[in-house]
Parts: C-alpha cells; structure tokens; sequence
C-alpha cells in the first residue's frame, strides 16, 4: 500500500497516512477527526523519467 500526503481543509494539518489504492473514503484528519481532506501532490506520484520513476532517490547513473 503506498504512503499519500493530505491535508487537512479544516485546520490545515498536513499528515501522511498509508491508504490502499482502491479505498474510497480519505481518512480523516489525526488533528481535528476532520474528514475534509485533500490530498496533495507528492513529487514522486506518478512520474517516469531517467530514474524510472523510483522514489527511492537513486539517479540512475552508474
């Protein structure tokens, strides 16, 4: 299950929270119960290039 980061639009906390891939609901906030959650861009989501993507901090080169 991957890690997304969310904040909250209630009280601004930002937190990070392991979510499975097809879950539905966003959890909610760990500060406020809030559940009005964004969830933010992470710079690894979704990206491909030298590194083939990998969050992992590897630059490809050898």
């Amino acid at each position: 299950m991957p890690i997304y980061e969310f904040k909250c639009t209630n009280c601004t906390k930002e937190f990070d929270e392991l979510v499975s891939i097809s879950a539905e609901k966003k959890p909610p906030c760990p500060s406020c119960r809030s559940e009005k959650v964004e969830k933010k861009m992470s710079a690894c989501a979704g990206f491909s290039g030298s590194s083939g993507g990998s969050c992992n901090g590897s630059s490809g080169f050898s």
